[in-house]
């Protein structure tokens, strides 16, 4: 009579341990919300596509440790991303990409809402679409175009310098105004060196 064939070696090699983990976490974003959910919980998730073969927790705590925080891990420059061991052009890829959705989600609620009318709704759009100026290595110097409704015209980096310095050319200013018809004009200006740091100034002309 043949032998009793060992089931146990013909089964499947079993999960990483890992991936108990990744389902508890998703039940708990869709149950409790992400305001339930720490930085680096919400940075573990986020980099699961990038790393679908690796446990994105130690990453994702090494990542906070560096850099601070969820914004600035999503905003930090590629280069400095990119001496982080561990971390590979997919999930540098995969940050850039929620970057960039929330600068695309931000400027949709500009124009759904229709206008930046109080300092309050500026700083609003600033803090999340204009992060990627707070968190930039180099300084910046960034116009907001308004009409007379103070609607949002357009959103441009004038100039980039270096990490203490960036050039500001008034008439290069003023003429992208009259191309645009701006009545009034917010400018935004970082300070890489006491990074996170943005500057704001409003102008209004007739």
């Amino acid at each position: 009579m043949p032998a009793k064939a060992d089931h146990d070696k013909t089964k499947p090699e079993d999960a990483p341990h890992y991936h108990g983990h990744r389902e508890r976490l998703r039940e708990r974003f869709y149950s409790v919300g992400a305001d339930a959910l720490s930085d680096y919980e919400l940075l573990e998730m986020a980099l699961f596509p990038a790393l679908p073969r690796r446990d994105t927790k130690p990453l994702a705590k090494t990542l906070i440790k560096i850099f601070g925080s969820f914004a600035e891990v999503v905003h930090a420059p590629v280069a400095r991303l990119r001496e982080i061991d561990g971390i590979g052009e997919s999930a540098i890829h995969q940050l850039k990409l929620i970057a960039a959705a929330a600068h695309r989600v931000a400027k949709g609620e500009v124009n759904s809402r229709n206008a930046l009318s109080s300092w309050n709704e500026v700083i609003d759009y600033c803090r999340t679409s204009i992060m990627v100026v707070a968190f930039a290595d180099k300084e910046q110097f960034r116009l907001l175009f308004l009409d007379k409704r103070n609607q949002l015209i357009a959103d441009e980096v004038q100039q980039t310098g270096t990490v203490d310095h960036t050039p500001v050319y008034p008439r290069e200013v003023i003429k992208r105004a009259l191309e645009l018809s701006a009545t009034a004009l917010i400018l935004v200006h970082n300070h890489p060196t006491t990074h996170p740091m943005i500057t704001l100034d409003h102008v209004q002309y007739r």
